[in-house]
């Protein structure tokens, strides 16, 4: 049997370890509110646009590094199911959506944070690394050709879920919700950016 408190632990820890959004954080240090300028959103692409790379550099360490002990939160807590192995660790994946949702819809800053694809991928990395290369990859390339952050986290969140049902890697049934659930958000949370993206006049990404 799973215990469900135990994982609504694992949840409720992650979301309010997720909400310490650290591009708002980091922001109101500069003098801004980085959800006022620029895409609007508080997330590690516009920070550096609005901030400059030293911030940026801030925002990438705090997000990844909330990702990390929110999962190290969720093993800690130790719901299995079928074996040890990370990726069938329920404490473990619901600690990790919750660090997404939280850094999404902040409770400590109006529930108005950032789109969650740094954070997430810090939680693939803990969960699968070599799913979270792949993904990684297929990010890269993406935005090498075309300079749309956007559609390279898009694309390397739908690739998340196509690997989550390859059976090679053994994936749980709730290991698909995961990577549903993060796919749903992730897709959600960049529905203005897919209608630039449409029409034409979404930002690129300058090297």
């Amino acid at each position: 049997m799973i215990d469900i408190l135990k994982v609504c632990a694992a949840l409720g820890l992650g979301y309010l370890l997720g909400s310490l959004n650290t591009a708002v954080i980091v922001g109101k240090i500069y003098g801004k509110d980085i959800r006022n300028h620029g895409s609007k959103s508080a997330g590690l692409t516009n920070a550096l646009r609005v901030l400059g790379k030293s911030a940026a550099v801030l925002v990438l360490v705090g997000d990844i590094l909330k990702g990390i002990v929110a999962c190290l939160i969720g093993l800690h807590l130790g719901v299995h199911v079928q074996s040890g192995e990370a990726t069938n660790c329920v404490s473990l994946l619901a600690a990790g959506a919750g660090a997404v949702m939280g850094h999404n819809w902040p409770v400590y800053f109006g529930f108005k944070g950032g789109k969650g694809a740094l954070t997430a991928v810090t939680v693939l990395f803990m969960i699968n690394w070599v799913m979270a290369l792949i993904c990684v990859a297929l990010f890269v390339i993406v935005v090498a050709s075309t300079r749309y952050v956007s559609l390279g986290t898009i694309c390397a969140t739908l690739l998340l879920v196509a690997l989550s049902f390859v059976p090679a890697f053994g994936n749980t049934f709730y290991f698909h919700i995961f990577a549903c659930l993060m796919a749903l958000i992730v897709v959600f949370k960049h529905r203005e950016n897919i209608q630039r993206l449409l029409s034409g006049t979404e930002n690129k990404l300058t090297f």
